[in-house]
């Protein structure tokens, strides 16, 4: 190895200020930049990071309400609270000075998710303008800051109620190009409503409230696809690690589990020791009520949960505060879980024979699938499988190692298009699994019909799914559909084999439809691709005279070197989302369901009838 020629000495020592090492090194506090697509991209980690000062007020007994104000054209935020509001000599220390903040003792925060005074410092780094205003008795201070940099301060006597009000923007040179998503704005605060019974968020005047805590967002996630009704318990426990804990849940058919961890009303994305602790406790609560050993995967399969606790000096594994790693609180957590959950199958006994049920039929699935897990096992390696149809990449995602997010799979319709894809891809990346025509649908099916399925279990298989979603193969699943009628019914059909059963690859939001040209337009000087008839239009403004047009209606139309630019660095995905939870499996059942006369009726009132000849 070449020596460097770089000189080690005292001038290669370099000092950062503290804001200045948040601009430097962002990822080390807010973890992923990303552009605003994602649930845990930096930006919603700026917001959560004021919302949870208002939040720690209101845990503390101070203010009940809080309002926030979010312009999703501009990415403007305030947040405004009607607690203590920050002393007033050290409103501008609270927001710059790192390590700074009222958090550090538990006499005037208890079981607070802030404890390491970054917070609000690194929203203000982050933020092109940052302004801070506390309001106590009468009187107020007002701080405007710009990338971390204190631009000017004002004070003096207000009638305003006492609280925190907090606006930033956040900076462009750190977030380019983004853009805050209003469904997961809502979740965000539907999540703080679920772990603070009896607060009231506001935003853009829409109110997020619960009285029910963890039930509520057990029976909103699993609304149309519960099992039983939620199993549901709280308790305080003064005497031990943690003060206090709640949980809540039910199962449903979809495969894998599905778990909402939180802690000081800190949604841990990441779980933690909290969270295995509550999966023991469940395990063993049900063996104890059914006096019968079970595996655990068989008795978390399909499981929809939730769990919170509340504990002083809790020790996140970053900033980010994703992950808990106090390994102190397990045994306690899982001995509590345990003795609830064996108390609350006893008191609802139907909820607890429908769960057994759900036991033994996840048990007898597996069981009847062990024949060709081995079949299997003998013919391949975990690590290098063989799928018929699957042209696979040579790099694949490791979520435990932070790799391999670029990677994707394409779903395409027949051997024509496929042999398309497959010639234009990155071999690296890409791979290409193909269909060989419209697949079934799965929505009023049970599970058991898509291991028996030949093409939905090859696809489970090529995707790395087939024991749980975890262990996907990809950073992204892309549907590579045609533009007809055709390729929409396809695409149908594969968005709700996902929702039906896999839905978490879509709320990890890595379910895309890839964008392809419908036309091109070229003359002498131009060749343009659209997407739209408005480009289309424009490319034939723009060729001034006869240009040729031509409609692509296929993906097997367009020559492989052509669709190489349309999958490499100019790839348009349109992510798929669910924007509202509660109503996903209702709607799905109205439009991929049986026939239904309400659904004749819908069709008939929006049938679009070409009139041009009549």
């Amino acid at each position: 190895m070449a020596k460097s020629t770089t000189t080690y000495d005292e001038d290669a020592i370099k000092h950062l200020e503290a804001l200045e090492h948040i601009r430097t090194r962002t990822g080390m506090y807010i973890g992923r930049k990303g552009d605003g697509s994602l649930y845990e991209d930096g930006i919603y980690v700026l917001l959560k990071e004021v919302i949870d000062n208002a939040i720690d007020e209101f845990a503390m007994g101070f203010g009940k309400r809080v309002v926030i104000q979010l312009n999703y054209d501009t990415g403007e935020v305030s947040v405004r609270d009607y607690g203590r509001g920050i002393p007033l000599g050290k409103v501008v220390d609270c927001v710059s000075q790192i390590n700074t903040g009222g958090k550090f003792d538990t006499k005037v925060f208890q079981c607070s998710v802030g404890m390491n005074g970054v917070g609000t410092k690194a929203v203000n780094a982050l933020s092109e303008r940052f302004l801070v205003r506390s309001t106590r008795e009468g009187r107020f201070v007002e701080a405007v800051f710009s990338k971390g940099r204190l631009l000017n301060t004002r004070e003096g006597e207000t009638k305003e109620r006492n609280g925190t009000f907090i606006s930033f923007l956040p900076d462009n040179e750190i977030f380019p190009k983004f853009a805050f998503r209003k469904d997961l704005v809502q979740r965000r605060l539907r999540m703080y409503a679920y772990l603070n019974a009896g607060l009231t968020l506001e935003l853009n005047g829409e109110t997020f409230t619960s009285e029910q805590g963890l039930l509520d967002l057990i029976q909103t996630e699993a609304a149309m696809e519960q099992l039983y009704e939620p199993i549901h318990a709280r308790a305080k426990v003064d005497d031990l690690s943690f003060v206090q804990f709640e949980f809540a849940f039910t199962h449903t058919n979809h495969m894998g589990e599905e778990y909402y961890s939180f802690v000081n009303g800190q949604y841990t994305n990441d779980g933690g020791t909290h969270l295995t602790a509550f999966k023991e406790g469940i395990l063993k609560g049900v063996q104890e009520f059914a006096q019968k050993r079970f595996d655990g995967d068989f008795v978390r399969d399909g499981i929809v949960a939730a769990i919170a606790i509340r504990m002083e000096n809790p020790t996140f594994e970053s900033q980010t505060k994703n992950k808990l790693g106090n390994v102190e609180i397990r045994s306690d957590l899982v001995g509590e879980v345990k003795k609830a959950v064996e108390n609350e199958l006893h008191r609802h006994p139907e909820a607890a024979q429908r769960l057994l049920a759900k036991v033994e039929e996840t048990q007898k699935l597996r069981e009847d699938m062990k024949g060709l897990r081995k079949t299997i096992a003998e013919r391949t390696r975990e690590n290098a499988i063989r799928v018929d149809k699957l042209t696979d990449c040579r790099q694949h995602l490791n979520k435990a190692k932070g790799t391999g997010e670029d990677t994707m799979l394409f779903l395409v319709e027949g051997n024509s298009a496929g042999g398309t894809v497959v010639k234009a891809r990155n071999t690296n990346t890409q791979a290409v699994f193909t269909l060989r025509g419209k697949p079934l649908n799965v929505c009023e099916l049970k599970r058991d019909v898509i291991y028996k399925n030949k093409e939905f279990y090859g696809l489970i298989r090529a995707l790395g799914i087939e024991r749980s979603p975890d262990t996907l193969r990809y950073g992204k699943v892309v549907l590579a559909t045609d533009a007809d009628v055709d390729g929409l019914h396809i695409r149908n059909l594969l968005i709700t084999f996902f929702l039906r059963f896999y839905d978490h690859i879509i709320k990890e939001g890595r379910l895309f439809i890839l964008e392809t040209p419908l036309f091109r337009v070229r003359d002498a000087k131009h060749n343009v691709y659209c997407y739209t008839d408005a480009e289309r239009e424009q490319a034939i403004a723009a060729c001034k005279g006869k240009a040729e047009i031509t409609r692509f209606k296929g993906l097997g139309e367009i020559n492989a070197p052509e669709f190489r630019d349309f999958i490499g660095e100019n790839i348009r995905l349109t992510p798929v989302n669910i924007h509202n939870d509660i109503y996903v499996q209702e709607t799905l059942r109205f439009f991929m369901g049986g026939n239904t006369p309400d659904r004749r009726q819908y069709i008939l009132n929006n049938l679009v009838v070409d009139n041009t000849d009549v």
